[in-house]
């Protein structure tokens, strides 16, 4: 196993991020249908900017994991926590599936949870909030299956060519999580 299992599921486990897989990253980075969605098209990312950018995700006010599939111990993703405010309990998620064969089969929506549960039931987080675009269908359908709600959208905000999309916010709050993996294993100790 090359990947430490921070947060278990069937299908992937998250891992905190480090900078081995620079090279794979900085490829998703620069790929079109990932930084479409990320909102990073524009930024040209090298191998430096992004070993340095894996090397600080995780600090005072972020979390970063690796999406690992489960089968082949393989990193697929990243999964994180930003502007994490312990004060106020809340933070900022943001994910993406880079490996394009992993995609729609469950993965994005068992990360999310695994994310969730940490936030929720590690940091005592009460507010986790993700920023989407209106053209991302499977970004807001997989949030809508984890228990987000839409709170608001910034109209016409992101001009991709001829057309404009929606900023769109969505949002869950603690107690409307559900199916936490942290409390299945603190129930044993009860």
């Amino acid at each position: 196993m090359k990947y430490i299992k921070k947060l278990k599921g069937e299908k992937c486990f998250l891992s905190p991020v480090d900078s081995s897989e620079v090279k794979k990253v900085t490829k998703w980075s620069n790929d079109i249908e990932v930084s479409i969605k990320t909102g990073d098209i524009s930024d040209m990312i090298t191998y430096e900017l992004q070993k340095d950018y894996l090397e600080n995700m995780t600090s005072s006010r972020g979390y970063g994991f690796y999406i690992v599939r489960e089968v082949d111990d393989e990193v697929i993703g990243i999964a994180r926590l930003m502007r994490v405010n312990l004060i106020n309990k809340n933070a900022v998620m943001g994910m993406f599936i880079g490996d394009e064969s992993s995609r729609s089969k469950g993965i994005g929506t068992e990360s999310m949870k695994l994310l969730l549960d940490f936030g929720f039931n590690v940091l005592n987080l009460r507010n986790i909030m993700i920023e989407t675009y209106s053209f991302n269908k499977a970004a807001i359908k997989v949030c809508k299956k984890n228990g987000f709600r839409e709170i608001g959208r910034r109209r016409s905000s992101i001009i991709y060519g001829e057309n404009e999309y929606d900023e769109v916010y969505m949002d869950i709050l603690s107690d409307e999580f559900k199916d936490s993996t942290i409390k299945k294993v603190l129930s044993k100790y009860d």
